[in-house]
């Protein structure tokens, strides 16, 4: 189960966070066969990327966690993944750290079923792992309105989706405004600090658990490489723009003063650069895999642990 504990030794945390995308790639290491969607695959080198070495970043001491730590960290919760296929590519190497390769091998199949969720119980740790495929951001409130009226929230929440509102409706505005709509909602899945039970001798103060909520952000866009007209049309550099300004104009990230810590696959995605995609928008698995542990030290992060 993620929890808190206290470490004198940490840094400025804020600092930290905004420092996790620092992230360099061993272009030597990485083969380009394996860009695409269904062959994505983690990096056979512990050499493909690494956080840069500059003072700051160094002082964060960030780090790769081996399939053992994240276990630990990982053990006994609840992970809840819902997008499109940059969510699945995530949620492939997460897997990939957690579980053995010939157990990869064997879901992987599944896991690549178009349109489709996926579910996984790690017995060993103890974790439950939930996909959801939700493309539009009305998939993702329909989710979250779902916790509320269960009253059963993930430990760990990882959601984003525009790449198809960008393809199929083409209007930021209305993104826009879906976003917003969607914040007011996870905002509600905030707890407050404690809550009052009557547990029949009076009321009681008792701790609440806050869930992690972070947002997968959309890929840098290489126009020239997208695989049809219609992507190329309507999937440009400019509209990729008016998305992400949508996007923080609702608030719903950190950085805006809302709930979700972005997950940059753009600033990840760009560093790796145009020869780690074949169709300009899905991208080797080194992208996917450092954005894994981009997380994994951001939930260190907020709950002051070190390894």
């Amino acid at each position: 189960m993620l929890s808190s504990s206290s470490s004198s030794s940490m840094v400025n945390l804020d600092s930290c966070i905004s420092l996790l995308h620092q992230v360099a790639f061993n272009f030597q290491e990485l083969n380009n066969e394996n860009c695409s969607v269904e062959n994505t695959v983690r990096s056979s080198s512990d050499k493909s990327w690494k956080w840069i070495e500059s003072e700051p970043v160094v002082q964060c001491d960030f780090q790769k966690l081996s399939k053992s730590h994240a276990s630990d960290l990982f053990n006994g919760s609840w992970v809840v993944v819902a997008g499109d296929s940059q969510a699945r590519l995530f949620v492939v190497s997460l897997l990939e750290l957690l579980l053995g390769e010939s157990e990869m091998e064997m879901i992987r199949g599944d896991l690549f079923k178009r349109h489709s969720d996926y579910n996984i119980l790690i017995d060993e740790i103890g974790m439950k792992l939930d996909f959801i495929w939700a493309p539009y951001v009305s998939n993702l409130t329909d989710l979250v309105l779902g916790f509320e009226e269960k009253k059963s929230y993930p430990d760990v929440f990882v959601i984003g989706t525009g790449l198809w509102d960008m393809l199929h409706i083409n209007n930021a505005t209305d993104y826009g405004v879906s976003l917003k709509l969607l914040r007011d909602l996870v905002v509600l899945l905030l707890p407050v600090p404690s809550d009052f039970v009557n547990d029949g001798a009076g009321m009681n103060l008792v701790s609440v658990r806050s869930p992690n909520f972070f947002w997968l952000g959309m890929p840098k866009l290489i126009n020239s490489m997208l695989n049809t007209d219609e992507k190329r049309k309507k999937m440009t550099d400019v509209m990729w723009q008016a998305y992400t300004d949508e996007l923080y104009s609702s608030k719903l990230l950190q950085q805006s003063g809302g709930p979700l810590l972005l997950l940059d696959i753009h600033a990840l995605s760009n560093n790796c650069g145009a020869h780690c995609t074949t169709d300009g928008m899905h991208y080797h698995g080194v992208v996917y895999e450092a954005a894994v542990h981009v997380m994994l030290n951001g939930l260190l992060i907020k709950s002051n642990q070190k390894l």
